[in-house]
């Protein structure tokens, strides 16, 4: 049976592979699209994202996708342009050390830039701040529902140095977290955007012991930290409209096909699987970093599971019965109509992208659906 409301038996998480003219016209690799050395302005650099996301829409419309995004086309990565366009955070100065993430063949590293809270946290002016994106891609689509990613909460409040910021104490912090984030998704839901999707590394990231040791030498307490994330979420989704479908996503990294952590969710699964009040949970299953099926038994009745078992780090096609039989493993633990399947993450968390070609990218989706299609009709 379809699911006529998100997440929809075949989704995907958001982000896409930006085309060559829109990474040209980022990184100055022709002349007529040159912004980033100074020889085109904003308007000229909004075109070519316009060009690229209408594309973008039509690709994902023609291959049966229920749900289309704008690919991310207008982020640098998939978290910090949101993140340091709200009141009271700016982007510092790249940090020193870089963090280090692995392929199959190779270990290479990120440098991320400081976040720094400069006063209390707020929506400027109650303006969305993604929300002239999601106007653009309601005005595009034609036959699937519009769909808007967001950073999660968890990636603002986790870990951060509040000296100087005015905050009396980390829970009033995280107090104007949460009521940013639902002011965000009020303002998106009055432009009439009904899905939203938060983007969450740390729960999973918990599920990996070695990366749990490494935070707490730093402050973090990584033994409830996951129990905190989901009471920040829950007070953002409390505000949330009854006809509003909010998921979450949860991965271990996506950066130029590398992830920074591996582990299965047994460490956060009761607590997080059992406590978020979201209407689906994106989940990253793609390997044997993800650790089996087991946790899904504390998923909440009401919630339903998107299977990210489409790895999006390389471009060899799964096997189709492979992944029909690995949905019904899952559903030993959760009833396979709450059950989705999509890719494990997006294309190009970052502007740099996932080592796979347009072309490879769209026969993923379209896999996605074709496997959907036969299993639930």
């Amino acid at each position: 049976m379809s699911r006529v409301t998100p997440p929809f038996r075949a989704d995907h998480v958001g982000s896409l592979l930006r085309p060559a003219p829109l990474l040209a016209a980022r990184a100055g690799l022709a002349d007529r699209f040159d912004f980033s050395a100074g020889r085109i302005d904003a308007d000229d650099l909004k075109e070519a994202e316009d060009a690229a996301i209408r594309d973008a829409v039509a690709m994902q419309e023609s291959i049966g996708l229920k749900s289309a995004t704008d690919g991310e086309f207008r982020r640098e990565q998939w978290h910090s342009d949101f993140i340091y366009a709200l009141g009271g955070i700016r982007k510092g100065a790249l940090l020193p050390m870089e963090i280090p993430a692995y392929t199959k063949d190779k270990k290479i590293g990120w440098r991320p830039n400081a976040t720094e809270i400069t006063g209390k946290v707020h929506l400027e002016g109650g303006t969305p701040i993604f929300g002239e994106h999601f106007a653009f891609l309601r005005d595009t689509v034609t036959t699937a529902t519009p769909k808007i990613t967001i950073p999660s909460p968890s990636m603002v409040h986790f870990r951060v140095d509040l000296t100087g910021s005015g905050y009396g104490s980390i829970e009033e912090f995280r107090a104007d977290v949460a009521r940013a984030y639902a002011d965000e998704m009020l303002a998106l839901y009055d432009l009439g955007a009904r899905y939203l999707q938060l983007d969450d590394t740390i729960f999973a990231f918990l599920g990996d012991p070695d990366w749990r040791q490494a935070q707490a030498v730093g402050g973090l307490d990584p033994d409830h930290q996951h129990e905190i994330n989901v009471a920040v979420i829950n007070e953002v989704l409390a505000r949330k409209p009854a006809d509003m479908a909010v998921t979450i996503h949860m991965c271990r990294g996506n950066y130029q096909s590398a992830w920074f952590s591996s582990g299965g969710y047994d460490f956060v699964a009761e607590a997080v699987f059992g406590g978020l009040r979201a209407d689906g949970l994106f989940l990253e299953y793609d390997d044997e970093r993800s650790g089996g099926f087991e946790p899904l038994r504390f998923v909440r009745d009401d919630t339903a599971v998107v299977l990210g078992l489409v790895t999006t780090k390389t471009p060899a096609l799964e096997d189709k019965d492979a992944l029909k039989r690995r949905v019904e493993e899952a559903a030993k633990y959760v009833d396979i109509d709450r059950l989705c399947l999509s890719g494990q993450c997006g294309f190009a968390s970052t502007v740099e992208g996932n080592a796979l070609t347009v072309d490879q990218e769209k026969a993923k989706l379209a896999l996605i659906v074709e496997v959907a299609d036969e299993i639930w009709g």
